[in-house]
């Protein structure tokens, strides 16, 4: 997959830029770089890397800010990579359209494997698919019709779209606010109670076995992903 493909790594730690750079080198990427938030912003507009890596402790704006910026002109995908490790910085940057969030430190491993993901799953137009394709489970979106195995799945309108939204995002967070939003409304932001009931049903229709739910993962805290590939 990377061919070609361009990373922006966003960090003012020369280690960890010497780090990410031998690393993703070695995988095949073109590595370039921003140390402060003002670079971040002018590279993501004018160079359109393909992927950007994000530290939140930039010098001059907090890394949020470089997501709110990017995501008014871009879809970039944006993967977050920081030692700050509250929930609460999690949901936000995923909540101002963060595709992924890997705490420092971390293996490299775990780093491609992220970035291939995202890549993989990035849609420049949209998510327009009018049929979307997970393992077993295959969404039509105009028809409105789900099945698993080629069966079809008895679902509620709400379990529809909580489930087509997910799809549309495989291997992405959610966060329970971005999901509430969307299947909801704004008013129902802060129903969690909602949502939680919603995914039983759904994990109840989608999942072999409940209890060790294989397809919608938890991520403890923030939301919920699609399995990835």
């Amino acid at each position: 997959m990377s061919g070609n493909i361009r990373i922006l790594v966003v960090d003012d730690e020369p280690q960890i830029q010497r780090f990410l750079k031998l690393g993703l080198t070695a995988g095949g990427f073109a590595v370039s770089a921003a140390t402060t938030a003002a670079e971040a912003i002018k590279a993501i507009a004018t160079s359109a890397p393909d992927l950007v890596l994000l530290d939140l402790g930039l010098p001059d704006l907090d890394g949020k800010d470089v997501i709110r910026q990017a995501r008014a002109f871009s879809t970039v995908p944006i993967i977050i990579v920081s030692a700050r490790d509250r929930e609460v910085e999690k949901i936000e940057a995923l909540d101002l359209g963060a595709d992924d969030y890997v705490n420092k430190p971390f293996g490299i491993g775990e780093l491609l494997a992220r970035i291939r993901t995202a890549l993989r799953h990035h849609d420049p137009v949209g998510h327009s698919a009018a049929v979307l394709s997970h393992g077993q489970i295959t969404v039509d979106v105009a028809q409105h019709h789900a099945s698993k195995n080629g069966a079809a799945l008895k679902l509620t309108p709400k379990e529809f779209d909580l489930l087509a939204l997910l799809m549309r995002n495989p291997g992405r967070v959610l966060t329970h606010r971005q999901i509430l939003t969307s299947v909801w409304g704004p008013a129902h932001a802060e129903d969690l109670q909602y949502l939680r009931v919603l995914i039983g049903q759904l994990r109840g229709k989608l999942e072999d076995d409940q209890a060790n739910p294989r397809f919608i993962q938890t991520e403890p805290g923030i939301g919920y992903r699609i399995a990835s590939d």
